[in-house]
């Protein structure tokens, strides 16, 4: 393992231990009810009947911050077994570390200090036992043969013993480009503002980090891009199902992270900043990779957001997760100044060339040496 991965390693296992305990207080009070089977889990209610704007959609606008539910990783712990839900002693473990967390958060207050507790936040994940409802055993599906052979061959800044030459060895995340997609919908350590925006015809949602997605509104035929024109976040187009908003994206960057070819490699479809998702950012995308999201009002301050994802070039099974969304109109974002601070790349080319200069020169000088003799 070299110098810069066991560095980034460090700082990982930092991030999501802190994320880990800054685990939960109560559900939402419109969330999802826990069904009396903990292995079962209810459809999305679909009696709420939610305001409408003034062009006559039901009116979604807001800020819903996802740091509430940070901790749930999206495959589910082994030790929870076929559970979709906590049990009321779990739930009880869980509250007791929200309340550590809590008093942690205080502390830096009272020290006058910003520090983990601030940086990394997750207030409430209420009885959820993971992300995943798709496959019910709460696992991703396993990747195909030609998928697994990329994956493992992959490089980004998270893979061990990289030799970073170029920026074709580091993922779209290290680069400031993008988390990936559907990525990018997914709880993270930090930055997990989530605002959408609506006006007669399309809904926006802007999130916090990396990515603005404008969604026109189209019945019938969804009118994709040509199967030629791609992007990270893919090409997105809604409907609307009763109070259901449905979005269909397809034309996401196709590609693997174990190309040369700068033009050819992807952003992976899930990112290790979220629990619970394999490691590295090196899952590789084919054009068949398509995103449907489906986005439900069950209260005033409540959306559940589903998410189903398919590539069968890559996946041999779809899967699909399920996010309640909580409106805190209060949250602010932040700039993720992403670009203007990011040394990363141009560091860990220099210290990596660098390396292979100086291990060049003991070779020249060792051949001399035996020369000389």
């Amino acid at each position: 393992m070299n110098r810069q991965f066991s560095f980034r390693a460090a700082v990982a296992g930092a991030m999501l231990a802190a994320v880990s305990l800054s685990s939960i207080a109560s559900a939402p009070a419109a969330a999802q009810a826990v069904p009396a089977d903990l292995t079962t889990m209810p459809p999305v209610p679909t009696d709420y009947q939610p305001k409408k704007t003034s062009w006559g959609d039901p009116d979604l606008r807001g800020t819903w911050p996802i740091d509430n539910i940070a901790s749930l990783p999206m495959n589910r712990p082994a030790n929870f077994g076929n559970r979709f839900w906590l049990t009321e002693e779990e739930f009880a473990q869980r509250q007791a570390q929200a309340n550590r967390s809590d008093q942690a958060y205080d502390a830096e207050d009272k020290a006058g200090r910003i520090g983990m507790g601030h940086w990394v936040e997750s207030d409430a994940s209420g009885r959820r036992t993971s992300l995943l409802v798709e496959p019910a055993n709460g696992q991703l599906p396993a990747l195909t043969p030609q998928a697994e052979a990329l994956y493992k061959a992959g490089r980004s800044s998270w893979t061990p013993n990289t030799k970073f030459n170029w920026v074709t060895d580091f993922d779209s995340w290290d680069r400031c480009i993008s988390r990936g997609f559907p990525a990018s919908m997914l709880p993270f350590r930090y930055n997990n503002g989530i605002r959408v925006y609506q006006s007669p015809g399309y809904v926006t949602i802007a999130l916090e980090m990396l990515g603005t997605r404008v969604i026109p509104i189209r019945s019938g035929n969804p009118e994709h891009w040509p199967e030629n024109v791609q992007g990270y976040l893919g090409n997105s187009v809604g409907h609307w199902e009763g109070n259901t908003l449905v979005i269909e994206t397809t034309n996401l960057k196709s590609g693997d992270s174990a190309t040369q070819d700068a033009f050819a490699r992807n952003g992976s479809p899930l990112n290790m900043a979220t629990m619970g998702v394999p490691p590295w950012n090196t899952i590789p995308t084919s054009q068949q990779a398509k995103v449907v999201e489906r986005l439900t009002p069950t209260g005033p301050d409540n959306i559940i957001y589903e998410m189903t994802y398919s590539d069968p070039e890559v996946f041999t099974a779809p899967f699909t997760a399920r996010l309640d969304w909580t409106r805190n109109d209060d949250y602010g974002f932040f700039e993720y100044a992403c670009h203007e601070g990011n040394v990363q790349v141009r560091n860990y080319i220099t210290a990596d060339r660098a390396g292979t200069l100086e291990k060049a020169s003991e070779s020249e000088l060792s051949a001399e040496a035996g020369g000389a003799h």
